[in-house]
C-alpha cells in the first residue's frame, strides 16, 4: 500500500494511476488527483515530505523547523522577527504566528542552523522557549571526546548548546522541544560510542540504591511565560505605587495643598526633581520592554507598540525635565509644566494591560495544553513474561501492554485480552464509556474505567492518534483565516500612520491652538501615540482562532486551517455519502416474517444455520442476529450456493432454502402474500430474503444497511441551519430513494461510483453553491478533496486526517452540526473582536487628537488614553475566551 501524494488517501499498489518523477513513481487513487499532481508536482511534494515533528526535511534539501517564540507584545513585532530572520542566507518562508508565539521557518540544509534562526530571533530583542537536559556521558577520556559529542549534538537541528564537561562526565543541553526529543538526543550520543544516564539517578543509585529513573528533563517554556507575567506585575506596582505620591503633587490645586507646595514655588520645584529622577527606573525598568522592542525594531526599520509608547513617555520625560531644570527658556512660565505623573500611569497600565494579556492568552490555549496532558508517561508491559514499567517513549510495535483499572492506555492498540469500558470522552467528546472486548481498538490517553486487560501496540509515539490530534491542532491554531491576511496588511501600516497622525495633530495644535498652545499640542501628541493600539488588531483574529480549533478538539472536531472554518460557516450545500455516514456502513438483520406455522426463531435459527457455511457479508448479519438472540446454530450440510439466487442447505434434516424471488419460482414454492410483503420491504431500503422449509414458505428474512440513530436529526438540523442536503451514494435509485426518504433527504445522486463523486461534487459547485463533503474519509477521498470542505468521519484511531479539512473522531453527523455551529461562532466573535478593536482606534484617534475639543471643550488626557490601550487587547482577549463556553445549539 502506499499514499495518494494529493489526498493522502491510502492507495493500493500498483495504481493504474501514476506519474514518474526523477525515477520516483508516485500513485494516485483517481484521475481526479492525477490531473491535479500533474499541473503542480512540487506544491504536492512539499506537502509529500511533512513529518509530526517540529522539524522536518524534504528529500529537496529543505528543512522545515517550528520554534516558540518569547516576549511577543503587538503585531509590529511579528515583522521584526519576520524580517531578521529573512537576512539569514538559504531562507525560503518565515511566518510568526502572534497568538500562539510560534516562527515557522523553511530554509535550505546546509546554509543556516537552528542556532542561527535562534540567534536571529534573539537579535531582534526577542527570546525562544528550550528546555534543559542534564545528562551523565561514561566512556570519555580526553578532550578530543568531549569536542566530538559537542560537535555531533550542535549539528542535530533542535539543539541550541551542548556543553560537556570531562571532569564531572555530564552534559547540559539546551534544545527545542518538538524539534529534536530526548530519545534521539540520548541514541547520538551512544552512537559515538559513548554510555549515557542521567546524573540525577546516580546519585539516587549511590544513596538509595534505587532504581535509575529515565531522564529528568525541564522545560523552560511554560515557566518562562511564568516568570514574564510575575515580572510584569512587579514592574506595575512598582510604577503603580510611585506614581500615587507622584499624582498627588502634580495638581496641588485640585488637592487643595498648602501655598509652599502650590505651582512657582520653591518646595514644588524640589519635588518635580525627585519626580524626574523617580521616573528613570520607572521608564528604564517598568518600561524597559518599551525600548528594548523600539530598538529592535528601529534596527529593522520598522516600528511597533512599543515605538509608540517609548516615544510617548520619552518626549514627557524630556518636556519635563526641562521645564524642571530649566524653567527660563520657556517664553512663558505657564509653558513650563511637568508631566511625570503621564509616564508614572502610562507604563503601569500599560504594564498591567501586558500581564493580564499573557495570562488571558495562557487561558486561550488551555485545550492544547489538556490534550498534551493526556499524554501518559510510563507504560506497564511484559517483557521476558515479567511486568516491566517504562517510559512510554520506549514502547515499540507489537509490545504487550497491560492496563489497570483508573489507569490511562499508554499508546494505540488492538485488545488482545480481556475486556473492559473505556472512557474515550477526552479524545471524542462522548461522555459515555465505550465497551471493549478482544480485537477492538484502543486510543492512547483515553483512561480505562473498569476491567483490566492486556492490549498489542500498533501505533506509538507520533503515530497514535493523541500526537496527531494534537499536531494537527498546534497547525491550525497557528494558520491564518483569509479575514487576518487583510488585518495583517493594515497592521503593517498602522504603526507609522499613527506616528504621521501624531506629528500632525502636534503641528496643528502648535499652530492653530489656544494658549498655551505648546502645552496642547505636546499633550495631544502624547496621547495619540498612547491611545494607538496595534495589539487588539493583531489579536482580533488569531486568538478566537485558537479559542474555536481547540474547543473543536475538546469535543472530537479537528480544524485543519483557520481557511476551513472560515469557510465553513459559509455552506449553502452539504453533500452526504450515504454508506458509513448517513448509514451504520455494515448490514444488519431488521425485519423476520414467519407464516405457516414457523415462529421468527424458526426462521432465524434455520436461515442462520445455513449461513454458517457462507462467507457472504449479508449472511455474517443474520449469524450476528442469532447470537444476540442467543440462538444455537444447527452444522448445515449438503451446502450449495447459487450465484444469483441463494443458498440452500440441510439443516437438521431439513431442506432450508434461503433466496430471492428467482429462487422461489425456480423451486415451485408458493408465496402468496409474501412476495407483496417482500416488495415493502425493498422500497424501505432493505435486502428481503425468502425462507422455505421443506418445500413450503416459512418466512422473510431482510437485513439492511442501518440508519445511524442521529442521521435523521442531524439532518434536520442541517434544513434548519439553511443548507441543502445531498445525498450521494453507489446503490441503486430504489435503495438510494428509500433511505433519502427516511433520512428526509430530497436530492439524491444514486449509481454513482467512487471515483465520479468528485464530479458530482464538481456539478453542484457549477450551479454557485458552496459545498462541504462528508465522507469516510478513505473510499471518497476525492470528493473530500474538490469540496470546499471536505469533513471525514472516522472512528477512534482510524481518522483519515490528511483526506479532509475538518475531521470528526466520532462516526456522527450530529459533529458535522457542531462544526458548523462551532465555526459560526467563532467567526461571529472574530468580527466582534475586529469591530471592537477598529472601532476603538477609529474613534479613539480622533478624540485624543482633539476632535471633540472645539465643540466640547473636552481634551482627553494622556492617563486616560494609557489605561484605554492597556485594556483594550484584554478586552479582545477576553471576548475571544467567551468561544470557550460555547455550547451546540443542537435540539
Amino acid at each position: 500500500m502506499t499514499h495518494d501524494p494529493v489526498c493522502g488517501m491510502e492507495v493500493k499498489s500498483p495504481s493504474k494511476y501514476f506519474i514518474d518523477v526523477n525515477g520516483k513513481i508516485y500513485e494516485f487513487c483517481s484521475e481526479n488527483c492525477q490531473e491535479k499532481f500533474a499541473t503542480d508536482p512540487m506544491q504536492f511534494l512539499e506537502k509529500e515530505s511533512l513529518s509530526k515533528a517540529g522539524y522536518r526535511k524534504t528529500s529537496y534539501g529543505i528543512e522545515k523547523i517550528t520554534l516558540p517564540v518569547l516576549g511577543l507584545h503587538c503585531i509590529s513585532c511579528v515583522n521584526t522577527i519576520e524580517q531578521e530572520i529573512k537576512k539569514l542566507p538559504g531562507i525560503k518562508v518565515v511566518k510568526v504566528n502572534y497568538t500562539t508565539e510560534m516562527v515557522h521557518v523553511e530554509y535550505k540544509s546546509g546554509e543556516v542552523t537552528t542556532t542561527d534562526i535562534v540567534e536571529a530571533i534573539k537579535k531582534a530583542g526577542y527570546k525562544t522557549g528550550q528546555a534543559t537536559l542534564n545528562l551523565g556521558i561514561g566512556g570519555m577520556y580526553c578532550g578530543s571526546c568531549v569536542t566530538k559529542i559537542e560537535d555531533a549534538l550542535e549539528n542535530e537541528s533542535g539543539v541550541i548548546s551542548a556543553s560537556v564537561d570531562l571532569a564531572s562526565e555530564s552534559a547540559i543541553i539546551k534544545y527545542i522541544p518538538g524539534v529534536v526529543d530526548v530519545k534521539n538526543i540520548k541514541k547520538e550520543i551512544e552512537q559515538l560510542g559513548y554510555q549515557v544516564f542521567d546524573t540525577s539517578s546516580v546519585k539516587a543509585t549511590e544513596e538509595n540504591g534505587s532504581d535509575k529513573k529515565d531522564v529528568e528533563e525541564v522545560d523552560e517554556n511554560e515557566l518562562a511565560r511564568e516568570k514574564e507575567y510575575k515580572t510584569l506585575i512587579k514592574k506595575f506596582l512598582f510604577a503603580a505605587i510611585l506614581a500615587v505620591p507622584v499624582i498627588f503633587f502634580s495638581y496641588p490645586e485640585l488637592w487643595g495643598l498648602p501655598e509652599q507646595f502650590q505651582r512657582g514655588s520653591s518646595t514644588l520645584r524640589l519635588i518635580w526633581i525627585a519626580m524626574s529622577l523617580l521616573s528613570l527606573p520607572v521608564m528604564f525598568w517598568s518600561g524597559s520592554q518599551f525600548y528594548k522592542g523600539a530598538w529592535a525594531a528601529f534596527k529593522n526599520r520598522s516600528a511597533n507598540m512599543h515605538t509608540l509608547i517609548a516615544t510617548g513617555i520619552s518626549a514627557a520625560w524630556i518636556y519635563s525635565t526641562v521645564a524642571t531644570f530649566f524653567p527660563g527658556i520657556f517664553p512663558e512660565a505657564k509653558l513650563a509644566d511637568q508631566f511625570f505623573d503621564v509616564i508614572f500611569v502610562v507604563v503601569a497600565l500599560v504594564v498591567l494591560g501586558m500581564a493580564l494579556e499573557i495570562r488571558a492568552k495562557g487561558k486561550s490555549s488551555e485545550a492544547i495544553k489538556k490534550l498534551i496532558g493526556l499524554q501518559p508517561k510510563t507504560a506497564r508491559v511484559l517483557r521476558d513474561n515479567k511486568e516491566v514499567d517504562i517510559p512510554v517513549e520506549e514502547v515499540v510495535l507489537d509490545d504487550i501492554i497491560i492496563v489497570r483499572p483508573g489507569e490511562k492506555i499508554p499508546v494505540d492498540g488492538v485488545l488482545i485480552e480481556g475486556s473492559s469500558a473505556v472512557d474515550e470522552s477526552m479524545i471524542t467528546g462522548e461522555g459515555i464509556p465505550v465497551e471493549k472486548k478482544v480485537n477492538d481498538e484502543v486510543i492512547g490517553g483515553t483512561i480505562n474505567k473498569t476491567g483490566s486487560f492486556k492490549f498489542k501496540a500498533t501505533k506509538i509515539g507520533k503515530d497514535t492518534a493523541l500526537s496527531q490530534i494534537i499536531q494537527m491542532v498546534e497547525q491550525a491554531q497557528s494558520s491564518k483565516a483569509p479575514i487576518q491576511k487583510i488585518v495583517d496588511k493594515v497592521a503593517g501600516y498602522f504603526v507609522p500612520a499613527v506616528m504621521i497622525i501624531a506629528i500632525f495633530t502636534f503641528i496643528a495644535w502648535y499652530v492653530f491652538g489656544p494658549d498655551p498652545n505648546l502645552i496642547y499640542a505636546l499633550i495631544t501628541f502624547i496621547t495619540v501615540l498612547v491611545i494607538a493600539c496595534p495589539c487588539a488588531l493583531g489579536l482580533a483574529t488569531p486568538i478566537s482562532l485558537m479559542v474555536g480549533v481547540g474547543k473543536g478538539a475538546e469535543n472530537g472536531i479537528l480544524i485543519r486551517s483557520g481557511d476551513a472554518l472560515e469557510t465553513a460557516q459559509k455552506l449553502d450545500t452539504i453533500v452526504l455519502d450515504k454508506t458509513g455516514t448517513i448509514t451504520e456502513g455494515k448490514p444488519s438483520l431488521t425485519d423476520i416474517i414467519s407464516v405457516n406455522g414457523f415462529t421468527e426463531n424458526d426462521i432465524l435459527l434455520y436461515s442462520a444455520s445455513v449461513e454458517k457455511a457462507s462467507e457472504h457479508p449479508l449472511g455474517e448479519s443474520i449469524i450476528n442476529g442469532a447470537k444476540k438472540k442467543s440462538i444455537n446454530l444447527f452444522d448445515p450440510t449438503d451446502f450449495e450456493a447459487t450465484p444469483g439466487y441463494g443458498v440452500e442447505a440441510v439443516v437438521n434434516n431439513r431442506k432450508v432454502l434461503l433466496g430471492n424471488l428467482k429462487m422461489m419460482q425456480k423451486n415451485n414454492i408458493e408465496l402468496d402474500d409474501l412476495e407483496v410483503r417482500s416488495k415493502q420491504l425493498a422500497d424501505d431500503g432493505k435486502t428481503p430474503m425468502f425462507v422455505a422449509i421443506d418445500g413450503t414458505a416459512s418466512g422473510i428474512i431482510a437485513v439492511a444497511d442501518v440508519i445511524k440513530p442521529d442521521s435523521v436529526e442531524a439532518i434536520a438540523q442541517f434544513k434548519k441551519m439553511g443548507l441543502e442536503v445531498v445525498m450521494i451514494t453507489g446503490d441503486n435509485s430504489r435503495t438510494a430513494n428509500a433511505i433519502a426518504k427516511q433520512v428526509g433527504v430530497d436530492r439524491v445522486f444514486s449509481e454513482v461510483l467512487p471515483e465520479d463523486k468528485a464530479f458530482k461534487v464538481q456539478e453542484l459547485q457549477n450551479e454557485g453553491k458552496i459545498v462541504a463533503m462528508v465522507g469516510d474519509g478513505i473510499n471518497d477521498a476525492p470528493a473530500l478533496a474538490q469540496a470546499d470542505i471536505g469533513f471525514a468521519i472516522g472512528t477512534g484511531t482510524d481518522v483519515a486526517i490528511e483526506a479532509s479539512d475538518i475531521t470528526l473522531i466520532k462516526g456522527s453527523l450530529k459533529g458535522v452540526v457542531l462544526a458548523i455551529q462551532l465555526s459560526k461562532a467563532t467567526m461571529k466573535n472574530i468580527k466582534q473582536n475586529l469591530f471592537g478593536a477598529f472601532f476603538y482606534n477609529g474613534l479613539g484617534l480622533p478624540i485624543a487628537a482633539g476632535l471633540l475639543y472645539p465643540f466640547f471643550g473636552i481634551l482627553l488626557s494622556p492617563m486616560l488614553a494609557g489605561a484605554a490601550m492597556a485594556f483594550s487587547s484584554v478586552t479582545v482577549v477576553t471576548n475571544a475566551n467567551r468561544l470557550r463556553k460555547f455550547k451546540t445549539n443542537w435540539k
